[in-house]
């Protein structure tokens, strides 16, 4: 199950994805999770569906790498869909007991439901696959640069991002040597109900948040030795130039949407 998560993990290449602004990244993918909400049928999901695979090749990432993104989900996928196909209401009732009542409707609009989901994860997970955790703090706190001068802390809130998103595959390894560390001493995480399983939980989420709260004041130790006073007077090794491939996943992107609306249900 740690295994399967792969939110926050960074893999290096020289592709054209990876050669991308992280602004640029940053804000197409915003704009495709707007591609997202906006189809209005199977086709164009599957039309968005297909974007996100020729993405995935183009930046040279398997695509069971992406499709262990989702198994963490797949819960949350299933529940979505059971709760909208049997709370929506309007059109014809396929199955009727008791209070419970299923439709044409609220069976399309349960899987639509589904589908947005997977393709939400699929998508976002692309941008932290192909971005470094560095290229994404300076993507963020250059978009948010202008709110500063409202008094919004653009820097420390990129800078808090992510540092959330760089210690998540940590937290992962480390939840999985505790695991292993407590089935070795006789723990048993699998059977039993969920009450059950929920106490047996217990034993290592403890040590998992002291270990988190360790790192946490380590890295703080660290920063404030070395004189860390956030983005005031900060140079960097790298400036940020958005190039023609910007522009071109840009127009990919607008061609996407485009189809996207003007698609059929």
């Amino acid at each position: 199950m740690l295994g399967n998560i792969t939110l926050g993990q960074f893999f290096p290449g020289d592709s054209l994805i990876h050669r991308m602004d992280p602004r640029a990244k940053l804000v197409l993918t915003i704009a495709l999770i707007v591609a997202v909400f906006v189809a209005k049928g199977f086709l164009s999901y599957a039309v968005v569906f297909a974007f996100i695979l020729m993405t995935a090749m183009i930046s040279q990432i398997s695509l069971k790498l992406i499709i262990r993104a989702i198994r963490p989900i797949l819960f949350i996928v299933a529940l979505t869909f059971v709760l909208n196909m049997f709370f929506s209401s309007g059109g014809n009732v396929i199955f009727q007991w008791a209070f419970m009542t299923i439709t044409d409707q609220g069976l399309q609009m349960a899987s639509y439901m589904a589908i947005r989901l997977v393709l939400l994860v699929m998508g976002t997970q692309l941008l932290t696959l192909t971005t470094s955790p560095i290229a994404l703090t300076d993507g963020i706190e250059s978009l948010l640069r202008p709110l500063s001068k409202i008094g919004f802390p653009a820097h420390e809130l990129a800078m808090m991002m992510s540092i959330a998103l760089r210690f998540i595959p940590t937290l992962m390894e480390e939840a999985d040597k505790i695991m292993k560390a407590q089935m070795a001493r006789g723990a048993d995480f699998e059977s039993g109900n969920l009450i059950q399983r929920a106490k047996s939980m217990v034993p290592l989420l403890v040590p998992l948040f002291v270990s988190a709260f360790r790192r946490a004041d380590e890295l703080a130790l660290a920063m404030e030795a070395r004189c860390y006073r956030g983005g005031e007077h900060r140079t960097r090794m790298k400036v940020l130039h958005f190039t023609q491939i910007d522009l071109g996943a840009a127009i990919c992107l607008a061609l996407l949407i485009a189809v996207v609306v003007l698609l059929p249900m």
